[in-house]
């Protein structure tokens, strides 16, 4: 399936496929499965913030690694 479209995650920078045989394709936006899209981007926020916090702790390892991280 090497014609899929992707569209990358604003906040974690994930490539999430845009269709998946016999997936509904809303099933593959996680924003779009909340009922307030708001607070989804609020629960990512957090999320993502949460990871960078915790990998403060990994702070031997290249930049290289450490700008896959989340974004937002």
């Amino acid at each position: 399936m090497s014609q899929v479209e992707y569209v990358k995650h604003p906040v974690f920078g994930v490539h999430v496929p845009r269709s998946c045989p016999d997936v509904p394709p809303q099933v593959l936006d996680a924003r779009a499965q909340w009922t307030d899209p708001v607070a989804y981007d609020h629960a990512a926020s957090d999320l993502a913030g949460r990871f960078r916090k915790n990998f403060e702790k990994f702070s031997n390892v290249s930049e290289e690694i450490r700008c896959t991280g989340p974004q937002g």
